[in-house]
């Protein structure tokens, strides 16, 4: 299906797009993304989205129009770099479409190439829509629910499983 959206690395220029992209989001969309009420995106956030290297640190942004829709990244575990926390939120008016699919498919891809083994993210146990999604994506995954999050983690789609680990 085609949506209309582009999918790209994230650029350091990209910081206002993501402030625009921000500013359309939705209370409960901030909330289930950052687990907490934000209600501006504070600075060091937003260089933390924008600051990648394309190895320990990659993000992806879902364009359309030259606005951003989505962006999902992955962190890689300084004490474990076969390991990476992945986190991805869409904007209100495109969730639903594929967008979040389609970043965190090639954010997967993107992963397992550079040694990625294991994804980590923490979901809200009431978040039905993104628990679907990596019901979906990532069928093998382990939920292990705690004060209302879900520990989730997998191995990297098309990535063998370490034999012992």
């Amino acid at each position: 299906m085609d949506i209309g959206v582009t999918t790209r690395p994230v650029r350091p220029d990209d910081g206002p797009r993501l402030c625009r992209m921000w500013s359309r989001l939705s209370r409960e969309t901030v909330y289930r993304r950052f687990h907490a009420p934000l209600h501006r995106l504070p600075a060091d956030t937003l260089a933390h989205l924008v600051g990648v290297d394309h190895h320990l640190h990659e993000a992806l942004i879902a364009e359309v129009g030259g606005e951003v829709v989505g962006v999902a990244r992955y962190d890689r575990s300084p004490a474990d770099p076969a390991t990476a926390e992945v986190a991805v939120v869409v904007e209100d008016g495109w969730q639903g479409v594929g967008v979040g699919r389609q970043l965190l498919r090639e954010l997967f891809e993107l992963a397992g190439r550079r040694g990625v083994a294991t994804l980590a993210a923490d979901v809200q146990v009431d978040n039905d829509r993104v628990v679907g999604l990596v019901r979906r994506l990532l069928p093998d995954a382990h939920l292990t629910p705690a004060d209302g999050v879900y520990a989730v983690a997998a191995a990297v789609p098309g990535v063998p499983a370490m034999a012992g680990g």
